[in-house]
């Protein structure tokens, strides 16, 4: 589990919400904290990645991207060795995967991150970035994973599209704990985005309503919706259809 470092108060609020939900975690607040406890105090943030840096499994920093830069740049070796490494704005609007994105594992952590606070990934990585495609999923509860899997890869076969091309797997937050579409992730391979249910209700994006999600868990519908705002100029190129089960629908991210 990673260090969550930060240097103001704003910060360490954010720091503590990651924790709750990251329960191996140390967290390491600047002594101008008033209320450290339950982390450990530091005085500068140089200082600090310097002891980690060799030892640590990651590092999550709560704060401007620059000074993690500095603080981290005396220490790198290499992609595959280096720890990985997440920056989040104080206001945890942004999960940015600062490095190590692909073989360090920060993409991962990113997106992860990103799930607990509701915040938007942002991953830089070509291997990652060029791919385009979202699979927008909604299922009752404890789905297997085996149908979700044959879903997605019947709905990616139906527009012509393959699992290299797909960015990430999307679904409500109220299904984060849902273990099929977990253990579908990680056999497929692609990562889970959570979509804040506030989200969802508020998007203006145009998607079918599905009045069963309305009905069941009071949102407008699921797997078109957290295709569409999973990304960034999302178009449906397979509007929802049901397999198993299993309502997929997929966007395509659009370039400028």
């Amino acid at each position: 589990m990673p260090d969550i470092i930060t240097l103001s108060p704003i910060g360490a609020e954010v720091a503590r919400t990651l924790a709750a939900s990251m329960p191996a975690s140390r967290l390491h607040f600047h002594e101008t904290v008033a209320e450290v406890r339950p982390a450990a105090s530091f005085t500068r943030v140089a200082e600090l990645v310097c002891a980690l840096f060799s030892t640590t499994d990651g590092m999550v920093f709560i704060g401007p991207c620059g000074v993690m830069v500095r603080a981290v740049g005396p220490h790198l070796q290499s992609k595959f060795s280096d720890p990985p490494v997440v920056v989040v704005d104080v206001l945890a609007r942004y999960a940015v995967s600062l490095l190590s994105g692909h073989e360090g594992g920060a993409n991962d952590l990113c997106v992860r991150i990103a799930n607990i606070l509701g915040a938007e990934p942002v991953i830089t990585t070509t291997s990652e970035a060029a791919r385009t495609i979202i699979v927008g999923i909604g299922c009752r509860r404890h789905c297997a994973a085996r149908a979700i899997t044959e879903a997605v890869r019947w709905a990616l076969h139906e527009a012509g599209a393959t699992e290299k091309e797909v960015r990430f797997l999307a679904t409500a937050d109220i299904k984060a704990q849902e273990p099929g579409l977990i253990q579908a992730a990680l056999d497929l391979g692609i990562p889970l985005r959570l979509i804040p249910s506030a989200q969802i209700r508020a998007c203006r994006l145009e998607f079918t309503p599905t009045p069963l999600a309305k009905k069941k868990v009071n949102l407008p519908a699921v797997a078109e919706p957290s295709a569409l705002l999973a990304g960034r100029r999302t178009a449906l190129i397979l509007p929802k259809m049901i397999r198993n089960g299993v309502t997929v629908a997929l966007a395509r991210e659009n370039s400028l």
